[in-house]
């Protein structure tokens, strides 16, 4: 079924009131307005989702759908985030990505705001109301063109992801030192992130393949940056090199820009626990960033999922996962390995979690995505130390959950010993 039959057919059901009962709805094909039909659900629904739509305003009686707790309201038309929102009473996630929004207004925030999404708009100011949503954990702003962030984030003791790349800020922001939780920050692109000598040239030059001298396989994966293929590099006289090759979505990524990725993945140079790049992918028809990196063994398979509606900031786990102790702690070492490697470096990750944790059945581990990575070179002391407080916080979570699914955990410390 094409996504146009879809759309057409729940539409139809909607209009028809079809949909009685149901806790999700999804409506994407270029709505101008918000169907009213919507309001019949206001009894069940809870997660509504209206991106790639043509939408420009939601409507004042928003309200009346009293159990929605998420709306996702992505690649619409709107240019600011609307009012209605914030008297909804149950809603605690917001997603208005790639919008047009210039402002927010302090009203348009929930009172039980937990995760906002404003990434790839158009920002220059957050309300200063903000700290006044202390149960906010997640919040997404690259791509904006924010010069400062409210010095009242400071009060938001849960936030424990931000996103603030690709903005315009020219310190880094004060409000977010002293965060007691905040463990997932990424903030490349910015001025006071950019290297002290910006034409400082690489140990290492990466080369570059272009897009003709590839072909690309099966879907191996995707994240929040691209979308990453089995691949091979092309040769006279053979099959050519099997390799990945990942293909970033567009010009900003909820985490950042694609060419800071691909600084960051030149930065970093060779680790044994991490998974770099071969070369950066030239000339490709549609204007794409992409690299090329090493093909995996297929034995090496996430360890976890990323984070759902409900875990917000933490990744989800096979319930079923048993992990040895001898794995736990080749995985513990192996995370902890390349993580001082690349703070050496001068590089955060900035998204140091279980799903970008790749292993094998024997406790292999390595290290990916570069998504979130910025340099850390240029800030000042207070900052560099918070930054890398933030990591070794992301990394005792990761510990732990390791550790909460290890068969022996007696056994386990006396390895890490």
């Amino acid at each position: 079924m094409t996504s146009d039959t879809y759309f057409c057919d729940t539409y139809s059901q909607l209009l028809a009131g079809q949909l009685s009962g149901i806790k999700r709805l999804d409506l994407s094909g270029g709505l101008k307005e918000f169907p009213r039909e919507i309001f019949s659900l206001a009894d069940s629904l809870e997660v509504l989702n209206l991106s790639g739509n043509q939408l420009t305003e939601l409507p004042a009686d928003l309200h009346r759908l009293h159990r929605l707790k998420v709306i996702f309201c992505s690649d619409n038309l709107f240019s600011e985030l609307p009012i209605a929102l914030g008297r909804c009473p149950s809603l605690d996630t917001l997603g208005f990505k790639a919008n047009q929004i210039q402002s927010v207004e302090a009203a348009a925030l929930p009172e039980r705001l937990r995760w906002l999404i404003l990434t790839d708009n158009a920002l220059e100011a957050l309300p200063t109301e903000i700290g006044n949503r202390p149960a906010l954990q997640k919040l997404m702003l690259a791509g904006n063109r924010l010069q400062k962030l409210p010095a009242d984030l400071a009060k938001c003791s849960n936030l424990e992801l931000v996103r603030i790349a690709a903005n315009r800020l020219t310190t880094f922001p004060a409000c977010l030192l002293d965060l007691p939780k905040l463990a997932w920050l990424a903030f490349s692109g910015n001025p006071f992130s950019a290297p002290v000598d910006a034409n400082q040239a690489p140990a290492s030059i990466i080369p570059e393949l272009a897009w003709e001298s590839l072909q690309l396989g099966k879907v191996l994966g995707e994240g929040a940056s691209g979308v990453i293929h089995e691949g091979r590099v092309r040769q006279h006289g053979n099959g050519g090199q099997r390799v990945a090759i990942k293909i970033f979505k567009g010009d900003i990524t909820s985490d950042g820009r694609p060419s800071d990725e691909m600084d960051a993945c030149l930065a970093a140079g060779k680790h044994a626990h991490l998974i770099g790049a071969l070369a950066k992918i030239s000339h490709h028809p549609l204007g794409l960033h992409g690299l090329v990196m090493p093909l995996l063994n297929e034995t090496y398979q996430a360890l976890a999922q990323p984070p759902s509606l409900d875990s917000c900031t933490r990744d989800i786990y096979d319930s079923g996962l048993a992990i040895s102790a001898e794995s736990a702690a080749k995985m513990i070492k192996a995370a902890s390995a390349a993580l001082t490697h690349l703070h050496k470096q001068g590089l955060s990750h900035g998204d140091l979690y279980a799903h970008n944790l790749l292993v094998d059945p024997t406790g292999n581990a390595l290290l990916s995505d570069f998504g979130a990575a910025s340099r850390t070179s240029a800030l000042e002391p207070g900052a560099l130390a918070a930054v890398l407080r933030f990591e070794n916080r992301a990394l005792r979570i990761l510990i732990e959950e390791i550790t909460s699914r290890c068969a022996n955990v007696g056994e386990l410390s006396e390895l890490l010993a």
